[in-house]
């Protein structure tokens, strides 16, 4: 299972730039359903010149596996990276129950690139803790 958030101030599309968003609707995704688990909501706040902002925002993602938003600064770029929270621009507004439908489908059967990276991690970390419990003997 995945949470994704998405940059919305209506709950009902992403049309929101991520350093500037109302708010985030956080979802639990799997291969049958949807879920939401979770808004977080912010003042409104001009784009540019308050670097501070992008720290709020992205303490709220914690646990993300990504975030959809209509654009985001190459700092937020990096720090969501670094966060191992992935960043996906939408080049219009999206419906997100149109994209959740997309995500639910992917989970199941691949073809967006992020899932299927993430997917394939989770996979490999699990492996290597089951290794490790298994305990290792030369």
């Amino acid at each position: 299972m995945f949470k994704v958030a998405f940059a919305t101030s209506d709950r009902l599309w992403v049309n929101q730039h991520f350093g500037a968003t109302l708010g985030f609707a956080i979802y639990a995704i799997d291969g049958e359903r949807a879920k939401l688990v979770e808004v977080a909501q912010f003042s409104a706040e001009s784009m540019d010149g308050n670097e501070n902002k992008l720290a709020e925002k992205i303490a709220a993602l914690a646990g993300c596996a990504a975030v959809y938003c209509l654009a985001a600064g190459g700092s937020a770029v990096r720090q969501l990276l670094e966060r191992n929270i992935q960043p996906v621009r939408m080049d219009d507004e999206v419906n997100i129950e149109a994209l959740l439908l997309e995500l639910c489908k992917a989970v199941r059967q691949g073809g967006i690139s992020w899932i299927d990276k993430r997917i394939k991690r989770d996979k490999n970390v699990q492996r290597f803790e089951r290794m490790a419990e298994e305990g290792w003997q030369e």
